[in-house]
């Protein structure tokens, strides 16, 4: 029988952290003064004490590793417990959500995927608003970790082919997450510092450039505003795109970067083949918008840059409501969405990576076709591509259509249309944000959905967020059994 006691231990040590982040935003609320800061206070100490407990009963059983299905146990359980604590001050503060919308909210946060319940924004508490920018803030971190030390381990969607990208993991999976974390938290704390000030440069007062700058760098997409970043047009999209693009870069190419390999970040040709799709899409959107509209030309170059790094991020930002755009951007900023940033980085869906294997291997297999005594092998940043590593990317593809398919169509049963069933469908798997429509498009929100079609949305939200074979293996009766 498989033994729980390292995945509990694991997970009551981030419950206990989650409760310890609890006190900032209660700091907030006592300085702001309007009273809230005991439900901080309160919730932190539920969950301090609910993790210290699970961690110190299960400490009895930690060893020098996880073992394979240890480690798909825990990166699931892990998404699926933290947000039952996040959401407690969603419960209990002024925002007093039911628990489906709390869930749902906290959910979102932590797997920065940006969708939110909560309409007022710009009148709740400064507590309540940091606490959504630090659950978007603290699950960057913890997905970039995921991605470079366990998903690679498990094999899973190709992430196989990052193994030796400098780190090397195998049966050390707890010591070595540790080192990995070390280096990328600093690298992210960095980031993050210079976004804020940057922001606060740029007009910002130090509580907006603080939350703006969490959810940026996480690319997480939370706003303290209804407006989201419409209510800071100007240089600041700018600089927010900027930030908004370093953040889905792989950041063991910063790791790499800081610690001599200054040739890392321009080798690399996720990166290039990334900037290109940015530089391609901002150009003819931007033609566009000029053509069909009254837009300046700096207008039009400054709205397309920022929404479209915002949407192929998974950030979720919007600066106008590009639904008036017309049919051309809507199904490009649906399409785009589906792209995603760099593995390896805080962004979502599918990854640049994997379309750069799947066009490889269509290369090799059309030069088979037309040299059929050839030798052709598919090949990945001038390396050979492992079978297994192509077997696993088109699995992934695979899944991805079919969880699609199916969620869209349970959407639709619960009673929404077209557009917001597919939109729903593809922003919670691709932990995007926004959806299309007027419903849960760019000005709207998802408070308006019923109950089945959130709880829907959370295990899509989950699923895209751990690479989907990652949670589906553990429902199957072969990982149960000895």
């Amino acid at each position: 029988m498989m033994d729980l006691r390292p995945v509990g231990y694991v997970i009551g040590l981030l419950v206990a952290i989650l409760g310890a982040t609890m006190l900032l935003p209660m700091l907030v609320d006592m300085i702001e003064g309007r009273g809230e800061w005991h439900v901080f206070f309160e919730s932190a100490i539920i969950t301090l004490l609910t993790g210290s407990v699970l961690a110190m009963s299960c400490s009895n059983g930690v060893g020098e590793g996880l073992t394979i299905r240890q480690t798909f146990l825990l990166t699931s359980g892990v998404w699926v417990a933290l947000p039952v604590f996040g959401a407690i001050p969603f419960v209990f503060g002024e925002t007093e959500l039911r628990f489906v919308d709390a869930y749902f909210e906290a959910m979102s946060g932590l797997t920065t995927t940006g969708s939110t319940v909560i309409s007022g924004l710009d009148d709740l508490p400064r507590g309540l608003l940091l606490w959504r920018g630090v659950l978007q803030w603290l699950g960057g971190i913890g997905i970039i970790v995921v991605a470079m030390v366990f998903l690679p381990e498990l094999r899973v969607g190709g992430m196989q082919i990052f193994r030796s990208e400098g780190f090397e993991t195998m049966g050390k999976i707890l010591p070595r997450a540790q080192e990995i974390a070390g280096q990328i938290s600093l690298i992210y704390v960095v980031l993050t510092v210079v976004c804020i000030l940057v922001y606060a440069g740029l007009g910002m007062s130090f509580f907006d450039a603080l939350v703006h700058a969490l959810t940026t760098i996480s690319t997480g997409g939370f706003s303290n505003y209804d407006a989201s970043f419409g209510t800071f047009s100007g240089p600041a999209e700018y600089a927010a795109a900027v930030f908004m693009i370093l953040a889905a870069l792989p950041f063991v190419r910063y790791v790499q970067f800081a610690n001599g390999n200054t040739s890392s970040l321009w080798q690399d040709s996720q990166i290039r083949a990334f900037l290109a799709t940015i530089a391609v899409l901002v150009v003819l959107m931007s033609i566009f918008l000029t053509s069909v509209f009254p837009h300046h030309w700096e207008q039009a170059f400054r709205e397309s840059l920022f929404n479209i790094t915002s949407i192929i991020s998974g950030t979720g930002y919007a600066s106008v409501d590009y639904m008036g755009w017309g049919s051309f951007p809507i199904m490009l900023f649906f399409l785009i969405g589906l792209i995603g940033g760099c593995a390896g980085s805080t962004a979502c869906s599918i990854k640049v990576f994997r379309y750069q294997l799947l066009f490889a291997s269509i290369k090799t297999q059309i030069s088979r076709i037309r040299s059929p005594h050839g030798v052709f092998v598919p090949r990945y940043d001038g390396r050979p591509i492992g079978r297994d590593v192509l077997t696993s990317v088109m699995s992934y593809f695979m899944f991805f259509a079919l969880s699609m398919g199916v969620l869209s169509w349970a959407l639709a049963l619960t009673g929404l249309d077209f557009i917001t069933s597919v939109s729903g469908a593809a922003t919670a798997l691709a932990n995007v944000g926004p959806g299309l429509g007027d419903q849960i498009g760019p000005a709207g929100n998802f408070a308006g959905l019923n109950d089945s079609a959130k709880w829907m949305l959370i295990v899509g939200m989950l699923v895209g967020r751990l690479e989907l074979l990652a949670v589906y293996a553990i429902f199957t009766v072969q990982f149960w059994r000895d």
